[in-house]
């Protein structure tokens, strides 16, 4: 079997994960952990390009990675245009919006300039990132939003929705362009993806509210009061703004963004977090319901996923809601990194063109 080496680098807010794979197999995963001690340093997510290289070629070479073999490396996509699901060459183009985002500052930006730097130092390495959250497949119908002064936009858990899709596919015997299905992704953040033949024609706006109540979102808010509350006095626009993302559902509720400490205090007794608990998978249900329309009832399947899909009681309050608008299959967890990796070899295998991004 040749010898085909991928490096997949994911950086996230407060680590960087790292994995290295010959063909479909993992020789080598790390998880870098960052202190704030470390971060605080750095005015800007683009200032830690530097710091976070060094710690991932300082990973490689203690593992003794020949590097040699590595033909792809790929990023995790981070906050550039919204662009159609693929994976992408890094270019110019690509680099000067993940150093000056037109979706705003986040780590994951630092993947394909990660990638893009060590691929050049090598002789055969070609840097790619794949599926980022702007992923946008949306319908015409599905930007409407109410108001022309307010779009509908496209942030949702693209690589791992489209990652389980293909799978399931896979597992079904028949192609992800063939299919109707309902992807849920249950982790920080909750998105309901209709996906169309391959294509993710609606889905809630996952990021900063939208759509069901997350372990740390809100959600969806009354308007009304929203508007209220943002000329009320009591809070700045950047207070409000982490209300909404990072204080907001169990966070607000519970005091709590872990969704395994709740079920262990709903275990306890504790009726407020079984009523808070269990509002959220209402809620999960009711935009899988919104999206069975969007699909007319055509549902090949309804898959859940992320690391909430863990929790079997919270998985069976969405399923008895949901069994009636299709087969539901459940899997559980999400490997980022493998989906980044498998999409640069079937690039590498010839089985999926780079596209180009402007």
């Amino acid at each position: 079997m040749e010898e085909i080496r991928i490096l997949a680098i994911n950086p996230g807010s407060t680590s960087t994960k790292i994995a290295v794979y010959h063909n479909e197999n993992p020789i080598f995963v790390k998880n870098i952990k960052h202190s704030l001690d470390e971060l605080e340093q750095f005015e800007n997510v683009a200032d830690q390009l530097p710091f976070r290289k060094k710690l991932i070629i300082d990973e490689l070479n203690e593992a003794e990675i020949d590097e040699t073999h590595v033909k792809a490396i790929v990023g995790r996509g981070g906050l550039v245009k919204p662009i159609e699901s693929g994976i992408y060459e890094v270019n110019k183009a690509m680099k000067r919006d993940l150093l000056n985002s037109p979706m705003g500052e986040h780590a994951s930006n630092l993947g394909g300039l990660i990638a893009d730097e060590i691929a050049n130092s090598l002789p055969n390495a070609t840097a790619f990132i794949t599926n980022p959250v702007v992923v946008d497949e949306l319908d015409d119908l599905a930007r409407i939003s109410g108001h022309p002064n307010f779009k509908r936009v496209s942030i949702f858990h693209a690589l791992n929705q489209k990652a389980v899709a293909r799978e399931h596919a896979k597992h079904t015997l028949k192609k992800y362009e063939d299919l109707n299905l309902i992807v849920v992704h249950l982790g920080g953040g909750i998105t309901v993806g209709a996906h169309k033949r391959g294509r993710v024609v609606d889905v809630n706006q996952g990021l900063d509210g939208e759509g069901p109540f997350s372990p740390e979102r809100t959600g969806t808010l009354p308007v009304g009061e929203l508007v209220k509350l943002c000329f009320s006095g009591k809070y700045t626009q950047k207070e409000i703004k982490k209300m909404i993302t990072g204080q907001g559902g169990l966070v607000a509720y519970l005091g709590t963004n872990n969704a395994y400490e709740v079920e262990q205090r709903m275990k306890g007794g504790d009726k407020d977090a079984e009523l808070i608990y269990s509002a959220m998978a209402y809620q999960v249900s009711k935009e899988i319901g919104a999206m069975t329309a969007v699909l007319a009832g055509d549902v090949d399947g309804i898959l859940i996923t992320g690391g909430i899909a863990h929790d079997r009681w919270f998985v069976e309050q969405i399923v008895k809601r949901v069994e009636r608008f299709g087969p539901v299959h459940v899997y559980p967890g999400e490997d980022e990194m493998k989906a980044l990796a498998m999409n640069a070899l079937r690039v590498l295998r010839g089985e999926l063109t780079p596209k180009i991004y402007e």
